[in-house]
């Protein structure tokens, strides 16, 4: 069965919102608290060893209240288990969205037009597996009988983003393997990429669906012309493995059909990395740590699938995106992890969320006359303070912030962690409660600057009341990171869910390819 064609803004609890927001909008973070000692209590979540302190959001229980009806009659409770069924929620493509059935560790059977798709997971899973330990261990050998050194993932969009994002986010786990990545077909990225490679030692993955994406291919065909330069067209199967549905042309490409690792339709690119798409991760990081990767994900998805609304992170999260893109007019969101091997994250998230939610038609094919689709952008704390946080504090845009936190270093570096977490929990601070123009004159006379007062005074206040999220982990593991990104996946279906588009097409990124095959023609 489809999703439900109810446009949000006919509903009542919209009408309802739309009251609320008058009174909302003069709503003081100051004010809020200091009226209910109980605030952060009353707006945290616990889950697992993930919290959500959202209580520095411009709300009061009323907000939620409503929105957490608007939640009810749109009917998210039936989104939610059609989409956890495998049923066609992408009607436009007639496809299920399942990649929640690619972490499911339960017994139950997930069914595809009548048939379990659990036998099929389980069984590319378990190729995964043997396949990773195989070379990680250097029983794989290349062409000239040594093992595996480096492994490059050949992809563009889904294909890389994810995988990359989470090789990097768990270097701390990484074995003796260098794992690279090339995506751009500009043909600069994949030279640079070659120059660090020796032929025998390196095995390429390519990861295309069609396996015949312009940019991949072109990438993959250039890779295998340079490797041919020191080995035989004989030697490209101990080199060149493949994740595709089309084996066929994987075959032709020189690839042994042993060595084709399976993708399926009911998902989507952008949210692959669960799938053989992730063989990059497993070769990483082993694939004891992706199973954990999947696992966490997994513990968001049971979360998700059975938690009350108020107490369900990642619709509190979607709910409060809604409340600030569609009545604060609010068009951006930044998403900032305390936490460099979270560098990617920002740039992943913005495939993940406007690939998916930047749609202007609704269910019923009609345009919408109302915002959806959020902005996404971010960097790692502490550097973006020095970089674009002025913007957030002090501009003219009201910018809803994610700060993602960690309680405990990797490396045991107490100090910089200690540093780093009391940046993370200051900037929250500042940009709820700011400061007073009554604190900077006292500041600026306790400095001796008497006579810039005047002049210095209007620069240096901050007004505050500027909305954060605080996502808190004990550290970062493949555990935690599957948790996180599992977050915003439901974060982004529930938002889709209450803007009544369709989430999980794009045929966004069609118009440009098609265009640039023309001009090449010519």
């Amino acid at each position: 069965m489809p999703l439900k064609n109810i446009n949000p803004t006919t509903t009542t609890a919209w009408k309802k919102l739309n009251d609320h927001f008058n009174e909302a909008k003069d709503f003081d973070l100051k004010d809020l608290f200091r009226n209910n000692k109980k605030r952060k209590n009353n707006f945290s979540i616990e889950y697992s060893g993930l919290a959500l302190d959202y209580s520095k959001n411009l709300i009061n229980q009323k907000t939620i209240d409503l929105l957490i009806e608007l939640a009810n009659e749109v009917d998210l409770k039936d989104a939610i288990n059609k989409y956890f069924s495998g049923d066609k929620i992408n009607a436009i493509e007639d496809r299920a969205v399942l990649h929640t059935a690619l972490r499911n560790n339960s017994e139950e059977p997930i069914l595809v037009d009548d048939k379990d798709v659990k036998p099929q997971i389980q069984t590319g899973l378990r190729k995964v597996k043997s396949f990773s330990n195989k070379v990680i261990s250097g029983k794989w050998k290349g062409f000239t009988g040594k093992s595996i050194t480096d492994v490059v993932n050949i992809g563009v969009g889904g294909s890389d983003l994810g995988p990359d994002m989470a090789v990097e986010a768990l270097q701390f786990y990484k074995n003796k393997l260098n794992t690279h990545f090339v995506s751009n077909v500009d043909g600069d990225h994949v030279s640079e990429v070659l120059k660090k490679l020796n032929a025998e030692t390196t095995l390429f993955i390519i990861v295309s669906k069609t396996f015949t994406t312009q940019e991949t291919i072109t990438n993959a065909n250039t890779i295998r012309d340079w490797f041919l330069n020191s080995a035989t067209v004989f030697d490209v199967s101990k080199h060149f493995v493949a994740v595709s549905s089309n084996a066929e042309e994987a075959i032709n490409f020189g690839i042994d059909k042993k060595n084709i690792f399976p993708m399926w339709n009911w998902v989507g690119g952008r949210f692959s990395l669960w799938s053989s798409v992730g063989l990059s991760i497993s070769l990483s990081v082993g694939f004891d740590n992706f199973r954990k990767l999947l696992d966490g994900a997994y513990e968001i998805d049971t979360h998700f699938k059975t938690a009350d609304f108020d107490e369900n992170i990642p619709v509190v999260l979607a709910l409060l995106s809604i409340w600030y893109n569609n009545f604060y007019e609010s068009e951006t969101e930044v998403v900032l992890p305390y936490n460099q091997y979270l560098s990617k994250l920002p740039a992943y998230l913005q495939q993940a969320v406007m690939e998916s939610n930047g749609k202007g038609v609704d269910r019923n094919g009609e345009e919408v006359n109302y915002q959806t689709g959020t902005i996404i952008w971010g960097s790692t704390g502490v550097n973006m303070q020095h970089a674009f946080m002025q913007l957030v504090h002090q501009g003219t845009k009201l910018i809803p912030s994610d700060f993602i936190g960690y309680k405990e270093s990797l490396h045991g570096m107490v100090v910089h962690h200690e540093k780093l977490m009391a940046n993370y929990y200051a900037q929250m601070e500042a940009l709820a409660f700011g400061k007073t123009k009554e604190e900077v004159h006292l500041e600026l006379k306790l400095n001796n600057k008497k006579e810039d007062i005047s002049t210095l005074l209007p620069y240096k206040i901050f007004k505050g009341n500027r909305p954060s999220n605080s996502i808190l982990f004990e550290k970062l593991t493949p555990k935690t990171l599957g948790m996180l990104i599992s977050t915003y996946e439901h974060k982004i279906f529930t938002q889709g869910v209450l803007w009544n588009i369709y989430s999980y097409d794009q045929f966004g990124v069609e118009l440009g390819k098609e265009l640039a095959n023309k001009l090449l023609k010519h």
